[in-house]
This record gives structure tokens, C-alpha cells and sequence, in this order.
């Protein structure tokens, strides 16, 4: 009698221990849920890529004409996981999904994520998509960090990780207005991406003290030559002394036009904008030696490259520390573990350190990046003046790190 007594005890107890191995069961790739546990998560359409217990999306274009960006800044994404497990604090998972070759895939996408729980949305990259997703996001009450840089689709809780133009031509104007410089004009496409420089161009030069002589916008050669023809003699008499050429592809060909007209190079303060990074055309323009622009601090690509050449084979787009540096905000525990996950602390004043140096989100949804002012050379450009957020100093932001792996920006310099 003692014997199976004893005997039924032990069953008792291999069943129950059997009943607590299966509760603990998840679906493959993601975490056991630590106490107290988290809601159970409806089973995830696409890669997953961590095993933290908070669920977050991450929509890129990884087929049609962007795929090859998309690609690169997921494979950034998943450096950035990496970089979690090293540092030993990984507290979300990335469901990755394809937002396909235009915006309603990736409406689609945002449509299945939500519903399948995320807690946070990451992507899309281009501005159509950008609007159409982050309505979607909207509706679930659940914010959204898009990488478009046009500001007219950011909004309160649909977020832009991006470089926007107000914030490039507000940095290099409080860097041209530090140098003494008092008046401007610009030569600008007539393009909707010209008319968003144009008005971050009228808005910023109020606030910096700038006087505008003039804005130029041209469609083809014709009208860019009649511009510089324009402009030309205000810039011999001094009556401009700074001026504003956005547009990459352009800029060369503007090179020759003004050293034509025989602009006073010495005088003048040419500015170009972050797109002019890395462009061997321009750095080959002779005319172009001196002319300066705003741009993310290269530091941070320049780190990051080795390990993704080691890890992938190939080389990284602009585009992948952007995407590293979205998933190491969403896991940054004071948001990702929050109740509720990522609420007010998204638009922090003293905003976050990521790969590339400072960024802060705004409540009406627009991105700062702080960036650095870069001048062309013949070697090539270098900075001139570190990275900066709203014109003030880097080391006056206060920004918080979001991983502890990386330097703070100022050490990037």
C-alpha cells in the first residue's frame, strides 16, 4: 500500500511537471516570457529576427526597384540585434515584412503587423508608403517611425527617422551665419523635392538672420543658365554672399556656369545639401573646392562597414545605420518595456544617440538628425564643424545613449 501510494505521488508530480513545459512552449525564434509574462502573441508572418518578449515591425522594400536598399538597411537591422545580444539587454523581436513595389503592399504589411501585434512599426522607406502605413498605425493607436524624408507625411505618432530639409538648410545656415554670413540666394530644381527646399530654405533664413535675395528654380539647362546669369552680378558687387545648391546631380554643371560668369570664389560661401555626400563628380568640380554642405556624420557608416563586409560580403547603403539606429531605439528598455511601450518618452526633448551621432523625434512627427558640416576639398571632403541638433552643440544636447556598444557621437569626431 505504501509503495503505490508513494508510486502515484510520483506520477502526480511528472504530469504536472509535463503540464508547466508545455505552457512555457513558444513558436520558434521567440523568447520564453519572463514573469510577470507579457500577452500571448499571435503567430508572426515573416522573419524574426531576436527573441526579446516585445514585438516590433520592420517594413522595407526588399523587392521591386528599391529592394537593394531595403536589403541593406534590413541586413543593418539585424547588426543592430547583434549588437543587443553582445551588450546582453535584448528586449524586443523584429518581425521583418516586405513592403513590395508600392504603398498598398506596404499598407498591407503595417495592416497584417498590427494585427498580429507589434507594438511598434519601423518602415516604410519612401513617402507614399510612409502616409498610407501610418494611418493604418494610427488607427491601432500604435506609432510608426518611417524613413521618408518628406516631412509632409509626418504627423503626431507617425515619426521620421530621416534627414529632412528644414534640418539641412537650417544647419548649414547657422553654420554660414557663425562664418558672417549675411545674404543668400539659391538655384533650386522646380521639383516637388525643390519646392520643400525652397520653403525649409525661407523658414530657416528668418530664424538664422538671413537675408534672401533671391530663389531660382529651373527645370532644364536653359533656365539654369538664365539664373546664374541672374544672380551673377549681385554676387560680384557682394550683394550675395552666400549661395544655396542643393541638387547632386546638377552641381557640377553649376560649378562650370559660375566659374563662367565669373563669380568671385573667394567671396561667395557655396552650400550644397546632404545628397552631395560621397559624390565624385562634385569632389572632382574644381570650382566646387571650398563649397561646404550638411551631412550625417560619416564616422558612423565608416564603423560599421568592416563588421558588415565580414558578416554579408558587400558593402553598406547610406541607408543601413539608419535602420540600425531605428532598432536600437526600439529597444531602448525606458521605451520597449514601458506601460504602455512606446508612449511620450519616443519625443524626448534631450533625444538619443545612435550610430550616426544625435537624432531627436518631434511631437508633430518630424526627425532631427544632428549633423555635421562637411567641405569639399581636393582629397576629398572632411568635417569642419561636428555634429550639431537645432544649432547648439553637441555636447549641450544631453542626448541619451541607445547602446551602450557605441561611443557617444562626440568621440566619432
Amino acid at each position: 500500500m505504501w509503495t503505490r501510494a508513494l508510486l502515484s505521488v510520483v506520477l502526480l508530480l511528472a504530469v504536472a511537471a509535463c503540464s508547466t513545459g508545455q505552457t512555457g512552449m513558444t513558436a520558434p525564434g521567440l523568447a520564453q516570457p519572463t514573469a510577470p509574462a507579457g500577452p500571448v502573441l499571435a503567430p508572426a508572418q515573416g522573419e524574426i529576427i531576436g527573441t526579446g518578449p516585445v514585438r516590433v515591425a520592420l517594413i522595407l522594400p526588399l523587392s521591386g526597384n528599391t529592394g537593394a536598399v531595403g536589403r541593406a538597411m534590413l541586413n543593418g537591422a539585424r547588426l543592430a540585434m547583434d549588437e543587443t545580444v553582445r551588450t546582453g539587454g535584448q528586449h524586443i523581436h523584429v518581425v521583418v515584412k516586405d513592403s513590395g513595389p508600392g504603398p498598398e503592399t506596404a499598407r498591407t504589411a503595417t495592416q497584417q503587423a498590427l494585427a498580429e501585434g507589434a507594438e511598434l512599426i519601423l518602415g516604410p522607406l519612401t513617402a507614399d508608403a510612409v502616409g498610407l502605413a501610418g494611418a493604418i498605425a494610427k488607427s491601432y493607436d500604435t506609432p510608426l517611425i518611417g524613413f521618408s524624408s518628406t516631412a509632409s507625411v509626418a504627423t503626431d505618432g507617425v515619426y521620421l527617422l530621416s534627414v529632412l530639409p528644414e534640418a539641412e538648410i537650417m544647419r548649414a545656415l547657422t553654420y554660414a551665419r557663425a562664418q558672417g554670413r549675411n545674404t543668400i540666394a539659391a538655384i533650386i530644381p522646380d521639383t516637388p523635392l525643390g519646392n520643400a527646399q525652397a520653403d525649409a530654405l525661407r523658414l530657416a533664413a528668418g530664424e538664422a538672420g538671413m537675408q534672401i535675395v533671391a530663389i531660382e528654380m529651373f527645370d532644364g539647362e536653359a533656365r539654369a543658365r538664365t539664373a546664374v546669369e541672374r544672380l551673377a552680378p549681385a554676387m560680384r558687387s557682394n550683394l550675395v554672399d552666400t549661395l544655396y545648391i542643393p541638387d547632386r546631380a546638377t552641381a557640377p554643371s553649376f560649378g562650370i556656369l559660375l566659374d563662367a560668369a565669373r563669380l568671385p570664389r573667394e567671396r561667395v560661401l557655396i552650400v550644397g545639401s546632404a545628397d552631395w555626400e560621397g559624390d565624385a563628380a562634385i569632389l572632382n568640380q574644381p570650382f566646387l573646392a571650398g563649397a561646404v554642405y550638411p551631412a550625417i556624420d560619416p564616422a558612423g557608416l565608416e564603423a560599421l562597414t568592416p563588421i558588415y563586409r565580414s558578416r554579408f560580403g558587400g558593402e553598406p547603403h547610406q541607408l543601413t545605420t539608419l535602420a540600425y539606429s531605428a532598432v536600437l531605439l526600439a529597444n531602448t528598455p525606458s521605451l520597449s518595456l514601458a506601460m504602455p511601450p512606446y508612449g511620450t518618452g519616443l519625443v524626448s526633448p534631450a533625444g538619443f544617440t545612435g550610430r550616426d551621432g544625435p537624432f531627436r523625434l518631434h511631437f508633430d512627427g518630424r526627425g532631427e538628425y544632428g549633423l555635421v558640416m562637411r567641405q569639399v576639398g581636393a582629397q576629398g571632403a572632411v568635417t569642419i564643424d561636428a555634429a550639431r541638433l537645432g544649432g547648439l552643440p553637441l555636447a549641450s544636447s544631453g542626448g541619451a545613449s541607445i547602446d551602450a556598444g557605441i561611443p557617444p557621437a562626440a568621440e566619432f569626431r
